[in-house]
């Protein structure tokens, strides 16, 4: 039976605005001049109105970790083999890899789902086996994914995000060799962009794997020029991890779940969950500047600032997870500041 894609449909959940105005009255009555703390008050407000309360809290973080290999890496695009995406997904479940690390030290729920890996990782604690094939198909030789594949995948990212019902904030994070080649070509078809504005090294190739990666992905963007819409670029270019995170973060913003993205590959899929759900985006923040150059016009398609930019591009939700104590420290000023009032502190129009 082909998997229900219908609730793709549905609306994103409305931020509430009361709480956002009564947000921006509480930092206009804190102990500091007005936009002092810059970011870390929008941070604030914005969460305020996000979760429906004057005083937000992120105490409960839920990752989810998609993991998928891709066809198009027998094409040669990347600088590793398509083993280290099994390999990997053995190191999350050791918890040797840097997402479990930073997980561990935030206390947060980390949970790594396998798409569909080449080679086959068995039974593994802390990882749900939802395989839809060993990994996509060449997208530089066909679609990369069936409708019926590209559905389970988007379902997978669904139910990942109904796991994280109970959390405060939800990140996706993605593992699969050849992944900022299938980012790069979906973002290439959205943006209408030249191939050569948004591939970059991604695990690490030289300056001629860099050009052969581009033009394996250019020949691909001409056999696939008729997919249209954003969910048929997807299926056409993407993988099934990237799919999943498209899924995640459309079911985080109709629930009205915060969501913090990671760097280039998971930013690329926020840009598809635009497409497909108008204003879902509200419900986004965007962790860091990722070192891989196509990001900054996926930013910019966006419209939206990195929180930090510290030359971070491993991917796995590293970078969204560094910047959660950013999203804490905010909360925690807002909510545990005094007023003026409360520390008898003279306030510019006294």
């Amino acid at each position: 039976m082909k998997p229900t894609t219908d609730w793709l449909n549905s609306k994103a959940a409305k931020l509430d605005e009361q709480f956002r105005q009564q947000a921006l009255d509480r930092q206009a009555e804190l102990t500091k001049p007005p936009g002092a703390l810059g970011e870390l008050e929008s941070i604030a407000v914005q969460l305020a109105a996000m979760q429906g309360q004057l005083k937000p809290e992120l105490n409960n973080v839920h990752i989810s970790i998609f993991a998928a290999d891709h066809g198009i890496a027998t094409s040669g695009v990347s600088a590793f083999p398509q083993a280290v995406t099994t390999e990997m997904v053995k190191n999350f479940s050791r918890g040797g890899a840097a997402i479990s690390v930073l997980a561990k030290q935030l206390d947060a729920k980390l949970e790594v789902i396998n798409l569909g890996t080449v080679f086959d990782p068995g039974s593994l604690p802390g990882v749900l086996d939802q395989r839809i094939a060993n990994s996509t198909a060449d997208f530089s030789q066909q679609a990369a994914m069936s409708e019926e594949q590209l559905g389970l995948a988007l379902n997978a990212g669904r139910q990942a995000a109904q796991r994280a019902e109970s959390a405060d904030l939800f990140i996706g994070g993605e593992m699969g060799i050849a992944n900022t080649s299938s980012a790069s070509a979906i973002a290439c078809a959205l943006l209408k962009l030249p191939v050569s504005d948004l591939v970059g090294p991604g695990t690490g190739l030289d300056q001629s794997g860099v050009k052969r990666k581009a033009e394996i992905i250019g020949k691909a963007l001409q056999l696939h020029q008729q997919a249209g819409s954003a969910l048929e670029i997807l299926r056409c270019l993407g993988g099934f991890e990237i799919a999943a995170l498209v899924g995640s973060y459309i079911s985080c913003a109709q629930s009205g779940k915060p969501v913090l993205i990671d760097g280039f590959i998971s930013s690329v899929a926020a840009l598809v969950a635009s497409h497909l759900c108008p204003r879902c985006s509200d419900w986004f923040f965007y962790a860091h500047a990722s070192a891989e150059p196509g990001h900054i016009h996926i930013m910019k398609a966006l419209n939206a600032t990195p929180l930090l930019n510290m030359g971070m591009r491993l991917g796995e939700a590293s970078g969204a997870a560094t910047a959660v104590p950013l999203l804490q420290m905010a909360c925690a000023l807002h909510n545990n500041m005094a007023t003026f009032a409360e520390a008898g502190v003279s306030n510019k129009d006294d």
